[in-house]
Order: C-alpha cells, then structure tokens, then sequence
C-alpha cells in the first residue's frame, strides 16, 4: 500500500482564503477590465477621427468632433458590464456613416472611425484581458 505524504491543513486554508480574497474583488476586476477596453477604444477611435481644416481667415477651429468623443459611466445588468462610448456632436453620425452632399446629387462616404476601431479592439481584446487577469492571480497567489 502507498503511504501518503506529510499533510498541513494550514497551506489549504491559505489556498482558501486566496481565493475568497478573489471572489471578494471579481467585480473591481471586472470593472477594471471593462475601463481598460474603453480606454483603448476611445484612443483609437480620436486618433481616426478626421479634424477639419479651415481656411485661416474664417474663424473656425477644426477638431470639435476629435474632442467630442467621451466614456460613459460603466453598468453591470447581470455579470454584463457595459461602458459606452459616446459622441454628442451633432454631425457624428454623418462623419461616421456618410450621407449626401448638399445639393442632394452625391454620397460622402463615411470614415467608419467608431467601427473599425470596434473590430480592431475585439481582436486585441482576449489578449489584454488575460494579461489583466493573470497579472491579478499572480498577485493573489504570491
């Protein structure tokens, strides 16, 4: 018959109180992995946005739709967390989209900042969140 190895009760409750410690602060994590991921967002898309450049004697200033992008607050609906990503400007959409021209005989196309961006983070995603998470166990297991 084998004959079992020295055993501590100690080392388990350690284990045990690691990973309560983990459960306890899953939502801050959560919360942190969410703001990371709109962070990155927000940078890619204001670096896609276009600024608009103005002759000098016209009194305008291009990069008001540059400097409208924003983060909302986060909202966590059942393990969910949703952050949006929000531009008031009121031509945002058309910049984005595209739309006609004035005189309603042609198509501007649009720059697709928001969408591009949103497909460039949902690649790079997985990879950010385990190096957030791995960061965090080794933390807790050291």
């Amino acid at each position: 018959m084998a004959r079992m190895g020295k055993f501590s009760c100690s080392d388990l409750k350690k284990l045990q109180k690691q990973l309560e410690s983990l459960q306890s602060e899953r939502n801050i994590l959560m919360e942190a992995c969410a703001k990371e991921l709109a962070g990155r967002l927000l940078r890619k898309v204001k670096k896609r946005t276009p600024v608009g450049v103005y002759p000098e004697n016209s009194g305008k200033k291009g990069g008001t739709l540059r400097r409208g992008w924003t983060i909302g607050e986060i909202e966590s609906i059942n393990g969910v967390y949703k952050i949006e990503i929000i531009n008031p400007v009121e031509y945002a959409s058309y910049v984005e989209f595209g739309h006609r021209t004035a005189n309603h005989k042609g198509w501007v196309e649009g720059k697709f900042m928001l969408t591009i961006s949103e497909q460039e983070l949902q690649n790079i995603a997985p990879r950010v969140l385990e190096k957030k998470i791995k960061q965090k166990l080794e933390a807790a297991f050291k």
